[in-house]
C-alpha cells in the first residue's frame, strides 16, 4: 500500500485517476468542492487530517510553509515539490508526473510526516 497524496489546485483529477487505476490512493482538489478556494495553509491543514501528503508546483509558497511549520513545532503529513523546470507544461505533462510519482511512491522512506520531496523524473 502506497501512502496517500493529496493533489493541489494545479492539477487535474486526470492524475489522480491515472495512480488510482494502478492501486494508489491519491485524491484531487479539483474534485472536492470543500477543498476548492481554501489558502495554502488550508489545503496543507485537510491534506494533513487525512494523512494525504500534498503534491504541489507552488513551491514558493510551499517551501516557506513548511519551514514555518517546523520553526513552530507544526506537524503535516508531507509535502512533494514538483518544478515546472523538471517537468515542463506540455504534452508529456501529465504522463510524466504520473509515471515519476508512481516511482516516487514505490520508495516509501521519501514520503513522511513533515518530509519535502522534490520531484524527479
Amino acid at each position: 500500500m502506497s501512502y496517500p497524496l493529496l493533489l493541489d489546485e494545479m492539477f487535474t483529477a486526470v492524475i489522480a485517476r491515472r495512480l488510482g487505476e494502478r492501486g494508489h490512493d491519491v485524491a484531487a482538489v479539483v474534485a472536492d468542492q470543500a477543498l476548492l478556494g481554501l489558502s495554502d495553509e488550508q489545503i496543507l491543514i485537510a491534506a494533513a487530517a487525512d494523512g494525504r501528503a500534498l503534491v504541489t508546483a507552488n513551491i514558493k509558497d510551499f517551501a516557506p510553509l513548511d519551514a514555518a511549520y517546523q520553526a513552530t513545532g507544526r506537524s503535516h503529513a508531507g509535502l512533494v515539490l514538483i518544478s515546472t523546470k523538471t517537468f515542463p507544461q506540455d504534452r508529456s505533462f501529465i504522463g510524466a508526473v504520473v509515471e515519476s510519482l508512481t516511482k516516487l511512491l514505490a520508495e516509501p522512506d521519501l514520503l513522511g510526516p513533515n518530509r519535502m520531496t522534490f520531484l524527479r523524473r
